[in-house]
């Protein structure tokens, strides 16, 4: 029978998150990660110019027409 020597004294009273922790922690980061790349997909497909809305354009040739007849 074969005996292992622990490489590293173990504190009884010290608590660890041990292999679960780390496997949910790496889950969690490539979870975010895959986000994170999807989100930059679909934010390069957005068109952020808004449409010129027409009530001011509206307001913008009526005032210019106005003032042009008056001068």
């Amino acid at each position: 029978m074969i005996h292992f020597v622990p490489l590293a004294e173990v504190d009884a009273d010290k608590v660890t998150p041990g292999l679960l922790g780390f496997v949910v922690f790496a889950v969690m980061a490539v979870g975010v990660w895959a986000l994170m790349k999807s989100m930059n997909r679909h934010m390069r497909k957005v068109d952020f110019k808004e449409p010129e809305d027409p009530a001011t354009t509206e307001n913008d040739t009526t005032t210019k027409a106005g003032t042009a007849g008056r001068g």
